[in-house]
Order: structure tokens, then C-alpha cells, then sequence
């Protein structure tokens, strides 16, 4: 317990440094309703806003950061399902619709083939990944 503690306030700390950057929607696809705790999240995104800092980012670094902050306030409500099958599941869903945002910011602002490349190659197998997992959602989880 004391472990689970001391993960979720590192987790809170983390993700309260990216609560000071600016909101935005998270890719287009929408987090499963099943993967949703009770937590209330709400309070995690008091602090949103630029604070200042919009204007010390790139756009660049705004869209990546505003993905990373969906990611991870998505990540946190999915891993307190007690299910741990559905957790790492959920878990998962989330973290491929980061690396999914985090790939379209590349492709948007990115120069180098390769890396663009790499890009559309991570959109195309996670989008998959998601909509398998998804699956496995609907079918398992209760």
C-alpha cells in the first residue's frame, strides 16, 4: 500500500508540471468509457493554463505537451481499475494515443524524412493496437 502511495504522489507531482501547459483536445480518438475511474480527475487540471510559458514554447512543444498532459491524466484514471488485466490494458490505450499525438506533432512540424517517416509508422501500428485493445475491452472488462 505504501508503494502504491508513494507511486500515485509521484504521479501527481509529474503530472502537475504538466498541468501548467496550455489544454487542448487529445488526438481524435476518445479514451474508452471503460477504461474512466470514479477518481475525480478535475482537480488534477486546476492548474491548466500557460502561466507564463506559453510563450517561451514552441508550437511545436505546445501541441506535444498538450498531448503528453491528456496521456497522462488518461493513463493515471485507467491503471486505478482494480482489474489489473483492464489496468494494463487501459494503461496501454492511453499511452499509444500519446505516442499517436506525440507522431502527428512530428509529422506536422517535423523536417527529417526518417523521423516523419518513423512517425507514420508508429500512428499506423498503434492505431491498430488501439482498436485491438479496444476489442478486448468491450469483450472483457466489466
Amino acid at each position: 500500500m505504501k508503494t502504491l502511495v508513494k507511486n500515485s504522489l509521484a504521479a501527481i507531482g509529474a503530472l502537475s508540471m504538466l498541468a501548467i501547459m496550455p489544454t487542448a483536445s487529445f488526438a481524435e480518438m476518445a479514451y474508452p468509457d471503460k477504461c474512466k475511474s470514479e477518481m475525480d480527475m478535475s482537480k488534477m487540471d486546476m492548474m491548466s493554463g500557460d502561466m507564463g510559458m506559453g510563450d517561451m514554447m514552441t508550437d511545436y512543444q505546445k501541441e506535444s505537451m498538450e498531448g503528453m498532459k491528456s496521456m497522462h491524466m488518461n493513463m493515471m484514471q485507467g491503471m486505478m481499475k482494480k482489474d489489473a488485466d483492464v489496468a494494463f490494458v487501459c494503461g496501454m490505450i492511453a499511452h499509444h494515443m500519446g505516442a499517436i499525438s506525440m507522431s502527428k506533432a512530428e509529422l506536422k512540424f517535423g523536417d527529417n524524412e526518417e523521423a516523419k517517416s518513423n512517425a507514420q509508422k508508429i500512428i499506423d501500428a498503434q492505431t491498430k493496437e488501439i482498436a485491438e485493445m479496444t476489442e478486448w475491452l468491450n469483450k472483457e472488462a466489466k
